[in-house]
């Protein structure tokens, strides 16, 4: 089986705010969660689920791991610098907090950063030296 990513979830204080949230940011919430203490979201390929931050932390027995963010940075990466830069306008506008405003980056690529409600860091990005297909999946060099 080849290694790959299928889920990422984010512990969140309020799965209520938090879907609001993400469903200003676009995200398609699916009809059917498993529970009413979750939310999931079509994320490309991959499905982004929103669950309390408790419930997340108990289920994991990770009490004594688990004493803050945790360091992660989720990235969306985008066609173009103007794409970058209406994503973090809309990121903005649905109440998320700006961290770096969107620039040219040392490596030759554009991108910016918020946090969300809860704190979890995004990266918008734009990379000229990758490829996205025609549903926005990054294809690495070979």
């Amino acid at each position: 089986m080849p290694a790959h990513v299928s889920l990422i979830t984010r512990g969140v204080a309020d799965v209520a705010k938090a879907s609001s949230f993400y469903e200003r940011l676009r995200f398609v919430r699916s009809k059917k969660p498993s529970e009413a203490s979750v939310s999931f979201f079509q994320a490309g390929p991959v499905v982004l689920a929103l669950w309390g931050r408790d419930a997340q932390r108990d289920d994991a027995q990770a009490a004594e791991l688990w004493t803050g963010n945790g360091g992660i940075v989720v990235a969306q990466n985008l066609a173009s610098e103007d794409a970058v830069d209406v994503m973090m306008a809309r990121a903005e506008a649905a109440g998320a907090r700006i961290l770096k405003q969107a620039a040219k980056t040392f490596w030759g690529g554009y991108d910016g950063y918020f946090a969300d409600p809860d704190g979890h860091v995004w990266e918008v990005a734009f990379n000229p030296f990758w490829e996205l297909d025609e549903d926005g999946r990054v294809r690495l060099p070979e």
